[in-house]
């Protein structure tokens, strides 16, 4: 199967390269913001189940596990989240779905220059794979993060105050989180992976970034929408 897709994908690319990059990324925005509601949704029932538990439910694995996750990333003191976890959230989903459509023509081109730029010569491989890390997180992932935090919120019906408080809050705890994963990732993408693959495996290792991206990005909106 796997072989087959791989088959396929290289066929799409060939002729379309970007816009088979484009729906690769929205695909797997997609998947992402699954996850990431998925998640939220079990951590409600935890702290719901940690505020008011029934016997036999607080020592369960899952508990444990969630619990320690709230207490490293821990939910704004507020009563909505003892509330029950909302329906899932198709319009979001597509917001994330969009990002990633919109966002893969951009890439695809910060991509090429890079692999046009520092090629993997087998003389200056390595040398040239870190030069490419550099670039893409110094210039691109402030950036991209940037366009990211932006979207989101407007799509959201928010205006330049509600950009300006994301920006705030988030953003930084947001890059300095990019630079203790993105950097290692990338390194094996640029030295291994071979070009026509090298935004869908970003993409999906991208999975959890996009997945933790989400959660940031609705936790605040929480916190702003229930502030005074």
């Amino acid at each position: 199967m796997v072989s087959i897709l791989v088959r396929k994908f290289n066929a799409y690319y060939a002729n379309r390269p970007v816009f088979t990059t484009m729906v690769t990324n929205a695909v797997l925005s997609g998947i992402a913001d699954t996850t990431a509601q998925t998640l939220t949704a079990f951590r409600r029932r935890s702290a719901q189940r940690a505020a008011d538990p029934e016997p036999g439910t607080r020592d369960d694995f899952f508990s444990i596990e969630i619990q320690d996750l709230d207490q490293k990333v821990p939910w704004p003191d507020s009563p909505s989240f003892r509330q029950a976890p909302p329906p899932f959230d198709f319009e979001r989903t597509i917001r994330f779905m969009s990002y990633g459509f919109i966002m893969a023509p951009l890439q695809h081109r910060w991509f090429a220059f890079l692999h046009k730029t520092f090629p993997m010569n087998n003389g200056g491989a390595t040398a040239n794979a870190l030069k490419r890390v550099a670039f893409d997180q110094l210039l691109f992932a402030p950036c991209g993060l940037a366009c990211f935090f932006t979207f989101m919120t407007v799509t959201e019906g928010g205006g330049r105050r509600a950009v300006a408080r994301k920006f705030q809050d988030v953003y930084i705890p947001a890059l300095k989180a990019n630079y203790m994963v993105w950097p290692a990732v990338q390194i094996l993408n640029f030295r291994v992976v071979p070009i026509q693959f090298q935004i869908p495996f970003v993409s999906t290792i991208g999975i959890a970034w996009t997945a933790y991206l989400s959660m940031t990005n609705s936790a605040e909106d929480e916190t702003i929408g229930n502030s005074p």
